[in-house]
């Protein structure tokens, strides 16, 4: 069973409650991200796993818009 109850298409971005998609049959991930706890019990091992921290991982984040100078 899914962690939320709306699912969101991986395919098409339909959005819908079952784990197929009704309009293109793809697969149905949960729309909403896990809540987010102090108390991380797989914190640590999660950014292990995304090697946090490292040159790559930091390249790879989003980074905001720079204005241009007028």
């Amino acid at each position: 069973m899914a962690r939320t109850r709306l699912q969101r298409c991986t395919a098409c971005g339909e959005y819908g409650l079952a784990e197929k998609c009704k309009e293109c049959g793809g697969k149905m991930t949960s729309a909403a991200p896990l809540k987010y706890s102090p108390q991380d019990a797989q914190g640590a091992r999660r950014r292990q796993r995304e090697d946090a921290g490292s040159d790559e991982w930091i390249e790879s984040l989003p980074t905001p818009r720079k204005e241009e100078d007028e």
